[in-house]
């Protein structure tokens, strides 16, 4: 509707602007062609043809404009005044509107409804042509008004229309996206359950057999279909509409700190150190996986022996969010891909910190959930990755 509202305004903008500038120029040229013609229209093939102009001239033409014309000396002063085209004006009122002329300072220009244009004669003096163009901007104004009427009904019509068809249009793509999500968590479910099972029968053929190579490789594999699965259900569940009813008030900066007090002993036992610092205490729905994800990013690239740093600061309405970590090396053509599900920019290192690729994907779908934005930036050896939440109050 924005996007139509504004071409449609600038058409009705460009037709009416159009139409007054054509509207004004044929009258100029009606002016010109009195003053070539010395106060009068005359038919084509005369000395001055008129149509050499793209101004048609018929036989009733010398009869139509309203129009007087007043002769002036070298020094502004008015040396005579010609009033046999107009009736609604006496000598009086055109010395009021000659002044109004001169003190306009220009060579064309609009008085009320008359038109005017003023010419250098060859002994210094001028003549100034005033021509009633109340018909013609008469014309303009009802042609502007029949354009904003036509511009209002297409804008009803349209909207009408969109409010009574856009949830059956939109209904099919809501319904597709709710089965992909029932399917996830469906799936899980039936996933989980094999998986509890094969886990099972792993312990005892463990028991049975005693520990084997092969037996640890299929453990593994099945602990990591089971992280996958918690992380598929949880982006699914994320990207949910919020309940009113589930809405809850909290400490953000107590969320903050929790986060990073757990994450600290991670940091610390690969040599690295974490840096909080938390500016606010505000209040906002559940916001905990965010943080849990993007220091468990942080901790798990950071660069041996590097530094993490959070921040959790307030700006106006919005709650800022910032990790870092140092990370040499980072291709910056790929940071854009970061949010993307599955998405690894170093598949080995990934599988060595247990990285499945959904982590980012899944702060990304809470802090959207949350009507907020999430963006990520390097420089310097350091990457960065920001949230900005609307604060509740």
């Amino acid at each position: 509707m924005a996007s139509l509202i504004g071409t449609m305004s600038v058409l009705c903008a460009a037709i009416g602007i159009s139409n007054y500038c054509v509207t004004t120029n044929r009258v100029d040229k009606a002016i010109f062609i009195l003053h070539q013609n010395g106060g009068t229209f005359l038919p084509p093939g005369s000395h001055f043809d008129p149509s050499d102009f793209n101004f048609q001239v018929t036989p009733e033409t010398a009869f139509e404009p309203r129009y007087f014309i007043v002769e002036l000396t070298a020094q502004k002063e008015i040396e005579s005044v010609n009033l046999e085209h107009i009736a609604a004006l006496d000598r009086q009122t055109v010395v009021d509107a000659v002044s109004r002329i001169i003190d306009a300072g220009t060579r064309r220009g609009y008085i009320d409804h008359y038109r005017f244009g003023i010419f250098s004669n060859e002994d210094g003096g001028s003549t100034i042509i005033v021509l009633d163009s109340f018909l013609q901007l008469q014309a303009v104004n009802n042609m502007l008004r029949i354009t904003v009427a036509i511009f209002l009904a297409c804008i009803l019509v349209v909207f009408v229309l969109l409010r009574v068809l856009s949830k059956r249009a939109i209904r099919p793509l809501v319904d597709n996206l709710e089965r992909q999500r029932q399917f996830v968590t469906d799936a899980s479910h039936e996933l989980k359950t094999s998986l509890a099972i094969l886990s099972a029968d792993m312990g005892l053929l463990e028991d049975t057999y005693g520990e084997d190579k092969w037996l640890e490789s299929a453990k593994s594999q099945i602990t990591r279909l089971d992280m996958l699965i918690k992380n598929l259900v949880e982006l699914a569940r994320t990207e949910e509409t919020i309940k009113e009813d589930a809405v809850e008030v909290f400490s953000v900066s107590e969320i903050a700190q929790a986060n990073a007090d757990a994450f600290q002993p991670l940091a610390e036992a690969d040599g690295k150190s974490l840096t909080a610092e938390i500016k606010i205490k505000g209040v906002q729905d559940n916001f905990f996986r965010p943080f849990s994800i993007l220091l468990d990013n942080a901790v798990k690239y950071c660069d041996p022996a590097g530094t993490l740093y959070l921040s959790v600061s307030m700006r106006g309405r919005n709650i800022y969010i910032s990790v870092s970590n140092s990370c040499a090396g980072l291709d910056t053509a790929q940071l854009s891909r970061y949010f993307d599900r599955f998405y690894r920019a170093d598949s080995s290192r990934a599988r060595s910190t247990g990285g499945y690729g959904i982590g980012l994907s899944t702060a990304k779908a809470i802090v959207t959930r949350h009507k907020g934005r999430i963006s990520n930036h390097y420089a310097d050896g350091v990457i960065t990755f920001t949230a900005v939440i609307p604060r509740t109050s």
